[in-house]
This record gives structure tokens, sequence and C-alpha cells, in this order.
């Protein structure tokens, strides 16, 4: 039977990968994560052991817990954080559910310095146009929405990476980057496990736009176009890098619910009228 304040696996995965997707908390016990370990698309792991204490810092947000079955142990968590001020619902049926429903999970081996209380740290070339855009909206929405991206010189990218704990991605040499025909947007759906159509049809128009191959998809040259010119408008690198969220939101949202629909202008009474 639905919890009271539960939401299922369908409704919550049209939520990944949009802004106004929840807070996802996963809090299985340890011997449970341990024995299982994925993650729903966008949530991480925090014991439910002292939740009293955690709770209060996600005051005012929308939340769901997360736990093997959507049992006692997100019910008790969403109480919790229901108590200290949030919107919290469970996941109806778990992780469970959600695997039952075929739905992807991001093996947590390949997450780098996952850090319960922060989120990963990444770094990469400053002045960016296609991937180191893609990759950090990519990460934020379906991997880990609290990551931290550091823009530097392109030189000093792997000396910033061991000096600061961030995982340099985009550049040769390094695991999170271009494989033979494949660039690093693709390197990360493919690594994280993230094998939703939509996504998939986004990663083949950042490779085209990304690697001058733009037969690939239609979209291609459209993507470097505006690319290009958010980094005309932008001289500072995170506040393209916050234009280029809602750029790959709309992406998105295009290929998952728009790709058939079309734009079409018809004649009326010689008049030109939009339809």
């Amino acid at each position: 039977m639905a919890s009271f304040s539960s939401i299922s696996s369908d409704k919550l995965v049209r939520l990944l990968g949009t802004a106004k997707a929840p807070v996802l908390i996963d809090v299985r016990d340890d011997d449970d994560f341990a024995a299982d370990p994925y993650l729903v698309p966008g949530s991480f792991h925090r014991a439910h052991a002292g939740a009293q204490q955690w709770t209060e810092r996600y005051r005012g947000q929308n939340v769901v817990a997360l736990c093997r079955h959507g049992g006692k142990l997100s019910e008790g968590v969403a109480a919790w954080l229901r108590h200290a001020g949030a919107t919290a619902e469970i996941l109806e049926g778990g992780i469970e559910a959600w695997r039952e429903a075929g739905l992807p999970l991001v093996p947590v081996a390949s997450l780098p310095n996952a850090d319960p209380s922060g989120g990963s740290v990444w770094v990469t070339r400053s002045r960016p146009k296609i991937d180191r855009i893609a990759c950090p909206w990519l990460i934020r929405r379906f991997v880990d929405p609290r990551a931290t991206f550091l823009y530097v010189t392109a030189s000093e990218v792997s000396a910033v990476g061991e000096r600061f704990g961030a995982t340099p991605f985009d550049i040769e040499g390094v695991f999170w980057s271009h494989r033979g025909e494949d660039c690093t947007f693709d390197t990360m759906v493919k690594e994280f496990g993230l094998s939703f159509p939509a996504l998939e049809h986004v990663a083949r128009i950042v490779r085209g736009a990304d690697t001058d191959r733009h037969d690939l998809e239609p979209e291609a040259a459209g993507l470097l176009a505006v690319s290009l010119g958010l980094s005309r408008i932008y001289s500072d690198d995170l506040e393209q890098l916050e234009a280029g969220m809602t750029l790959y939101d709309a992406l998105y949202r295009w290929a998952r619910d728009a790709t058939q629909e079309k734009h079409d202008w018809v004649s009326h009474g010689g008049k030109a009228k939009r339809t």
C-alpha cells in the first residue's frame, strides 16, 4: 500500500534532469548499501542514524528519502525531514521498485571523491565551450547536484586536481576525457550508467558539436553556434556555466518530450498565422 506521502518511480524519473528535481537521500543501512552499491541517479547516501541532527539543513527544500523497499528507514527519515521544515516524501517501493522498473542506477564505484557532506569537486580548463559545460550539467542533474567545478589554466589542471582534491576532466591523459570517437560527455554517460534514451540523444548532439561531426545529429551545428555565442557573452566561466545549465535543461527536455513537435506557419486569407 502506497504511503500517504510517497512518489512513484514513474513520477520521480520525470523530475530527474530538471531544475525542479528534489533532493534525493539514500538512507539504507550501511550493510544494505555495501551489498548493493548503486544509487538512483542524483541521489547520495547518508546514514539514517542521527537524522534528528542532519535533517535541519533541508528546511524549506523538497526531499525524497530512499531505502531498499520504501519502508521504515525512508518513512522515519521523511518524518524527521518534515519535522525540520522540509517537504518530504519516500520513493514508493524503494530502490527495488526503481530497479524493477528497469530504470538506470549509478554504480558507486564510478563516483570520484564522494563526500556526503559537501559533494564532489571537479577541475578542467578555463574558457569552456561544449564538453566543459555539458559535463557539469550532466553531473549536477544526474549524479551529484552539489558538485563544484573549478576552471583553471589548461597547464595547471592536473596540479590543481592533486593539491585541492579535485577530479580533472576533459583534458588529455585522464580517465574522464575523450575516448576514441567519443567525447567526455559520452564517457560520463556510459561510466555513470545513465542509459536514459533522451540523454543518449543529447550525447550524440554534444558529440557532434564537440568533435565537429555535425552529420551525427541535425542539432549539433546549432549547439556549437549557441555555445560559442555564450562563450562570447560571458567572460566569467562560472556565469557561463549557469547560463549553460538552462541551455542543456532545454535541450534535454526537447529530446525527452518534444522531438516530434513542429512549428509551422499557415496562410489565412493571405496572412501568415502560426499553428
